[in-house]
């Protein structure tokens, strides 16, 4: 029998309070890479407050699979048109049955074969998940698929091995053996540290500029009162 997420939610009405249930992260370069997804997403949306970015974090999406435990959360997933606040688990039924609009797996030796083949399809056929991507922080292996007529199909990369999202309106790609976002331009997402880093390139640059504007000013008066010329 089918229960209806009513019926689901009388069965479990604390469902808010399910603990995320997720193993450990495989390596200190699947924490660093994690980090930059969440941290550079949030950084660029910081004014926008209808989105939920779970990392690591358990979806639970059925009865079922709370008593069997045969999937575990994405590493990295998004939700868009949702309020945006600390959650320990996305429990489908308490969210108005919304799924991941995209989803990232960090491929490791353990999970890479799950990830390719039974996450694949669940994340096809029941999430109905638009977008779903893996990243190999060891390989640089790097895939996209776009659900298209209810099947996943490649999305293919641009000549820079970029691969455009729909749901982020951003490209993923690769730079410094990173999976990294970028704009519709190219040009790197930063993270918060690059963005004040970068911040404070321009105001630096933009005080050399001025010193050399006014540099050139007392030049040009000191040749003027070569000349003769009164500049009072």
């Amino acid at each position: 029998m089918v229960l209806t997420a009513q019926q689901l939610a009388d069965l479990m009405p604390d469902a808010t309070q399910l603990e995320s249930d997720e193993p450990e992260m495989e390596s200190s370069e699947h924490y660093t890479q994690l980090l930059l997804l969440v941290s550079c997403l949030e950084w660029l949306w910081k004014d926008d407050n209808n989105f939920f970015i779970g990392a690591n974090l358990t979806i639970y999406f059925s009865r079922q699979q709370l008593k069997n435990r045969d999937f575990r959360g994405p590493d990295f997933f998004l939700v868009k048109n949702t309020e945006k606040k600390p959650r320990k688990s996305w429990v489908v039924w308490e969210e108005n049955g919304q799924y991941p609009d995209l989803i990232i797996e960090l491929l490791s030796d353990s999970t890479a074969n799950v990830d390719r083949t039974l996450k694949k399809q669940l994340y096809q056929d029941c999430f109905r998940t638009p977008e779903y991507f893996w990243f190999s922080p060891e390989t640089m292996e790097l895939e996209g698929y776009r659900l298209d007529d209810g099947k996943y199909q490649p999305i293919i990369p641009d000549e820079n091995n970029f691969y455009w999202s729909e749901s982020l309106g951003l490209f993923l790609g690769i730079h410094d053996d990173k999976l990294r976002y970028f704009s519709i331009e190219r040009t790197l997402i930063p993270t918060p540290a690059e963005s004040a880093l970068q911040a404070q390139a321009e105001v630096f640059q933009a005080q050399a500029e001025a010193l050399e504007a006014k540099q050139r000013v007392s030049e040009l008066e000191a040749k003027l009162r070569e000349l003769g010329v009164n500049l009072e």
